[in-house]
């Protein structure tokens, strides 16, 4: 059996989008759960997209996120170059579209822009772009002079105009498609690179890639390479299309969404263990119900036949919980070098940043999340003293007050202020009273923090913001439920 060869072949354009991630990351899955190899390859001959520094992006996140390749631009095993502008400096794909030349398969086409304007059709409602086969008919001596007098041309694959074309698609299964829909599309640009279409066959074939990976978007286009696989005589590769990924509106997951990218994630505080597995399960379901997978369990568990045909949808609520799940799992001191930022932002350096570190370890889903849930050790919000009144608690804003002033001397005579002395000290309050712990630490807590949601209970704030910030804490609650 052929050992499994797959890449990720992606153009440098800017940051790397989701669905980008995603192809490189069941590229890899595929090559990897086969002991196979996985290949990077740049495709950069759409030469007016090329962007400055989009070369070292895909390093980076291909670095960060564990996509290790095998061979690449900068690994050589045999068959580079691995620039696809590179390779067409060596005239490569100019010399395998004239072999088409010369076999029938492929022509070259002089139209001007006019004359191909004029030949947009509406199908079904879409305008679309058709050449009718007008240079396929040139004699020999035509075309000889128009290269001679150095014409501007593109080269074109010819198309059959009747009958059918089937492919196998490991996803979508067999697909068959009229032939007479399938334009002549461009081999060579009048710019002498080749297109995407034509350069990627050449070099799967070239570098043995076995298994294509790519996006539905072009299964449209794969009746095209299998005709310019055939055409060549070569095997045609397996091909798996993922999926389209789509926003919560099921709607393609665009550049303008805020989240379509890696690096943007990344900047809104999600960690990359927890993108990675986010976007594996993007179309794709393992056997059972895990949810939460490392790399090495990804490889282990995919198999690509479990991938769906039915758009994925972005569900930015579960990555944030599963990027809650990974930040709870953190080693605590990685997860502080990550935090401290947002807690020194938002906190007096006199305080424990540590200690508050850990109280809220649990209760965040992304980074950003901290400053929301921490300021109140800064200074007590603005609240309303409806907040006094709790349910569960069986309290009120008159039971809340009478509480205050009765605890307000304790707490004041009380000398050490760690979180198990205060808890004792309340306690003992309580039994005296007769009364639940609850309706008595909800005030407390109102009264020192003024929300409703904190990381830590009363006394464990109390010890963080000392004993004389509590009282005055403490005395302004009185003074504001007295009003």
């Amino acid at each position: 059996m052929t050992n499994v060869k797959t890449r990720f072949a992606p153009s440098p354009t800017g940051r790397m989008h989701v669905g980008n991630l995603r192809t490189a990351l069941y590229a890899y899955l595929i090559a990897k759960h086969e002991d196979g190899s996985f290949m990077l390859r740049i495709e950069d001959t759409d030469q007016e997209r090329f962007m400055e520094g989009a070369l070292e992006i895909i390093y980076h996140t291909l670095e960060e996120t564990g996509l290790v390749h095998d061979e690449g631009p900068d690994k050589d095993g045999g068959v580079g170059p691995y620039v696809q502008s590179e390779r067409n400096a060596q005239g490569l794909y100019l010399k395998y579209a004239k072999q088409l030349i010369e076999q029938g398969d492929a022509y070259y086409c002089f139209c001007d822009k006019e004359r191909l304007e004029s030949l947009r059709v509406v199908v079904g409602g879409k305008e679309i772009h058709m050449y009718d086969k007008h240079c396929l008919h040139l004699s020999k001596e035509e075309i000889q002079a128009n290269l001679e007098a150095g014409k501007p041309y593109v080269i074109r694959i010819n198309m059959p105009t009747e009958g059918t074309t089937t492919f196998r698609d490991e996803i979508y299964g067999n697909i068959t498609v009229d032939n007479a829909e399938l334009d002549d599309m461009i081999l060579i640009k009048s710019d002498g690179f080749p297109t995407y279409n034509f350069a990627n066959v050449i070099d799967d074939h070239l570098m043995g890639i076995t298994h294509v990976v790519r996006g539905n978007e072009y299964l449209s286009s794969a009746p095209k390479y299998n005709r310019l696989y055939e055409a060549f005589g070569w095997e045609v590769p397996t091909y798996v299309h993922c999926p389209l990924i789509t926003n919560e509106e099921h709607q393609k997951l665009s550049k303008r969404c805020g989240h379509s990218s890696y690096e943007d994630l990344i900047e809104q505080g999600f960690l990359t263990e927890a993108i990675v597995n986010f976007v594996a399960l993007l179309g794709w379901s393992p056997v059972d119900d895990q949810e939460i997978f490392s790399l090495e369990e990804l490889v282990k568990a995919f198999d690509y036949r479990r991938m769906s045909k039915s758009p994925a949808v972005f569900d930015m609520t579960k990555l944030r919980w599963m990027n809650g799940e990974y930040i709870k799992a953190m080693d605590f001191d990685a997860f502080m070098e990550r935090a401290l930022p947002y807690l020194k932002n938002s906190l007096p350096e006199t305080y424990d940043l540590n200690k508050i570190g850990a109280m809220v370890k649990t209760r965040i889903e992304v980074f950003p999340d901290i400053p929301e849930l921490v300021d109140f050790f800064a200074a007590v919000p603005e609240y309303d003293s409806a907040m006094y009144t709790h349910k569960k608690m069986k309290t009120n804003e008159e039971t809340s007050l009478a509480v205050l002033k009765e605890i307000l001397p304790i707490l004041s005579s009380q000398e050490d202020y760690s979180n198990d002395a205060l808890f004792e000290t309340i306690g003992a309050y309580v039994k005296e009273k007769g009364c639940k712990m609850g309706y008595v630490m909800w005030p407390i807590r109102t009264a020192v923090s003024g929300k409703q949601m904190t990381p830590a209970g009363a006394t464990e704030i109390m010890e963080i913001i000392g004993k004389e910030e509590s009282i005055a804490r403490v005395k302004a609650a009185i003074e504001k439920l007295s009003k």
